[in-house]
């Protein structure tokens, strides 16, 4: 099963959703995400927010059109998209992807990758994916990983998380790397780029964040 989690970004940040839809997929609104996913013709399982984001008109269409939604005071602990996203790990599905989780405000995107880092997400085998029309990010642990090369994603960061990364080996990459240890706050691994049809990047311990992005 796959989740996709569509947030309250700004919507010139977020592809066109209908490219992800597919048997086995379901889709969660949050807050101003609910009345995007309608837009695109797209009806989610579930909803989540305080819906302070949306109109009278907008909020009667969500209520018309979802089955279920849950609706939080403004004044809370968590912000809408942990509540979702909670929600989807307790589904245990293979993958979450979310979308209208980047632009507009900066401490919304920084709490935004906070929640990939949380103990939930990290303590599960669940691969969860940052996706806007720019970019894709998502958190590896320590082992080999392959990527493919895509045009349209030119480059490929990998960013510390933890505060060391152990024995960083990059293969079939522009800049490759061999055994290399970098801690946070390191750019070393910024803006790379593969050179051929798929690469590996490894390393033995640590956490990475790797961004796929295009100008």
């Amino acid at each position: 099963m796959e989740i996709n989690i569509v947030a309250g970004g700004p919507k010139r940040y977020i592809p066109e959703l209908n490219t992800y839809c597919g048997e086995g997929v379901n889709w969660i609104g949050v807050d101003r995400g609910v009345y995007t996913l309608l837009e695109q013709s797209i009806e989610p399982h579930i909803a989540f927010g305080d819906f302070d984001s949306v109109n009278e008109e907008e909020w009667e269409l969500i209520q018309e059109k979802v089955q279920e939604v849950n609706r939080y005071r403004p004044e809370k602990d968590e912000t809408d998209l942990e509540l979702a996203l909670n929600w989807a790990i307790a589904q245990d599905p293979d993958r979450i992807t979310i979308f209208g989780a980047t632009g507009g405000r900066l401490d919304h995107f920084m709490g935004n990758l906070q929640l990939l880092m949380s103990q939930s997400l990290l303590s599960k085998d669940i691969k969860v994916e940052i996706i806007d029309v720019q970019n894709r990010l998502y958190l590896a642990k320590s082992g080999e990983h392959s990527v493919e090369q895509r045009h349209e994603l030119q480059y490929i960061s990998f960013v510390p998380v933890t505060e060391n990364v152990e024995g960083i080996t990059l293969t079939g990459f522009k800049y490759p790397l061999k055994n290399r240890n970098i801690s946070r706050g390191s750019t070393l691994c910024i803006s790379n780029e593969l050179i051929q049809s798929s690469g590996t990047f490894s390393f033995s311990n640590g956490i990475l964040m790797v961004i796929r992005s295009s100008d």
